[in-house]
């Protein structure tokens, strides 16, 4: 099966351009087996280590285990599974054999569940076993649904995917597939409504890591990676397994939630010189008590991405660990970061300059190119783009337009050319008829000693014209005063136009979050209504 060729590509650098007869599993196997990397560690997981040789072998064996049981080419295989070894064993089994995998959320309802089940025609589940009782009663309801595959202890007369791997031999080929066609599936947060199955081709999981993880993180063999990100997010999918593995690198997993004590355990203990992060969990990593001296740690890099990072948050991890914190943006559509900072070339408070290989654009509501320094609405042009949403028609043909694709982030350039973010095309507020972001707010408020976190949203006054709403989380120790919430207020109106002031300030222990760490703004939207 042809891999990476040296011929032309329009889109992107020539040494990234893919054949036509391509399996993106073969390609991220055989660039370590076949490069004599067999022998070195692929991951690492909570039960223990696993050589390239070793992966390898049970990717083949759970390729010709699904076949066996008479899965055919082309159709869907859910994976609801913790990050362990059997996460890329089973994502890249099916890829290898020619199906698809969708990994989904392992932190979802059985509802979420049954409408995925349903949407994407699964004809088999691979499951973590804590996690099976999300879906049982109800599997034999599925029409499609035709083997349960159960990681770990099997239970209710499923089958064992362990028991599968010892039972057959390695697969001689990979599935003829071609580099176009579709090769997984990622569901979206489904913050608009239903979520969305978004199908990527076979050759974007090997492109995000020749566009970004080469060039711009320097990734190679001798790093070790750890990604608070789980694998099931497209961000934490090229964290931990697209991007070691194109290089021969070792990831390390975890099952567990990534709280501080976990993140500071693997940063501890396994010594990764990467660390893929969020904004709030940079944070609250910075808030702990456990914080690690810097000579602890031997990272060499970090990366955020899902939320805009907050300019003092980051300076504060760098001046504490000397590690920059390179911030981006990528999505779900786009699979990865398209826009990022640069190592030696970080501006804190922007999200960088789109990476070589993707385009970039700023659009009016009209589609229109936003003058210099005004927002607009971020498309993108680039290599990586889904191929559809499944069974979604309009959203496709509103979200895909042609060679770009649309964000729903709003942005501004500034002088210097950087991308700054301007809030969720939903999010936008307007107070008295001027556009005000909310992540401006934001980043103001963070910027006070006394707050850990910040979130603004729009809330209608007695006359009903919308003003900017905030909810904060203070630092440990620091009270909640009348006093303080007009030092909040006075606070941002030194820093931005008097109008962008929050009117209102409610303190909380905590904002509500998505499971990658997003704040739920719609939830702060509604407790703002009942003000």
């Amino acid at each position: 099966m042809p891999g990476l060729s040296a011929a032309d590509h329009r889109s992107v650098p020539p040494r990234v351009a893919i054949s036509r007869d391509y399996n993106a599993a073969y390609d991220l196997l055989e660039r370590n087996i076949g490069a004599g990397r067999g022998e070195r560690i692929a991951f690492i997981d909570d039960a223990g280590s696993y050589t390239y040789g070793e992966l390898g072998a049970r990717v083949q064996r759970c390729a010709r285990a699904l076949l066996a049981l008479d899965l055919r080419a082309e159709e869907r295989v859910m994976l609801c599974l913790h990050d362990s070894i059997d996460f890329p064993v089973a994502f890249l089994g099916c890829i290898f054999a020619g199906l698809v995998p969708v990994p989904v959320n392992t932190q979802l309802t059985p509802a979420d569940y049954a409408y995925m089940l349903e949407d994407s025609r699964a004809s088999a589940l691979v499951v973590s076993a804590p996690l099976l009782g999300h879906f049982s009663p109800g599997l034999p309801s599925h029409r499609h649904l035709r083997q349960v595959i159960v990681s770990g202890t099997a239970a209710q007369g499923n089958l064992s995917l362990e028991a599968l791997l010892g039972a057959h031999e390695v697969a001689a080929e990979p599935a003829a597939t071609c580099s176009d066609e579709p090769c997984f599936w990622l569901y979206s947060s489904g913050s608009t409504g239903a979520p969305k199955g978004t199908v990527h081709a076979h050759s974007s999981l090997v492109l995000t890591a020749e566009l970004y993880a080469r060039p711009v993180l320097d990734l190679g063999e001798q790093d070790v990676v750890f990604s608070a990100a789980k694998l099931f997010f497209a961000y934490g999918l090229g964290n931990a397994l697209t991007f070691p593995m194109s290089v021969g690198a070792c990831a390390v997993l975890t099952a567990e939630r990534p709280t501080a004590q976990v993140v500071f355990d693997r940063l501890r203990r396994h010594r990764p010189t990467v660390f893929y992060g969020v904004p709030t969990l940079y944070a609250s990593l910075m808030a702990s008590p456990d914080l690690p001296a810097r000579g602890e740690l031997a990272l060499r890099l970090c990366t955020s991405a899902g939320e805009a990072l907050p300019a003092p948050i980051a300076r504060n991890w760098t001046e504490h660990f000397g590690v920059e914190v390179l911030d981006g943006i990528g999505s779900t559509e786009m699979l990865h970061i398209f826009v990022s900072n640069r190592a030696g070339d970080v501006r804190y408070g922007t999200t960088g300059k789109p990476v070589p290989g993707y385009a970039a654009r700023l659009v009016d509501d009209d589609g229109q190119a936003t003058p210099a320094g005004q927002i607009g609405e971020l498309q993108v042009n680039g290599p990586t783009s889904a191929l559809c949403y499944w069974n979604n028609r309009d959203r496709s043909r509103s979200t895909f337009l042609g060679p770009w694709t649309r964000t729903g982030d709003k942005y501004r350039i500034d002088d210097a050319g950087y991308y700054v973010y301007a809030g969720r095309a939903d999010d936008m507020l307007k107070v008295g008829g001027v556009y005000v972001s909310p992540a401006e707010v934001e980043a103001a408020l963070v910027t006070h000693p006394s707050v850990l976190e910040a979130a603004v949203v729009g809330r209608a006054d007695e006359d009903q014209l919308v003003k900017p709403a905030a909810f904060v989380v203070l630092r440990a120790g620091v009270e909640a005063t009348s006093a303080l919430e007009l030092d909040l207020k006075q606070h941002v109106k030194s820093l931005l136009a008097p109008y962008k002031y929050p009117r209102w300030v409610e303190f909380l222990e905590q904002l509500p979050k998505t499971a990658t760490g997003k704040i739920q703004r719609f939830r702060l939207r509604a407790a703002a209504s009942r003000e």
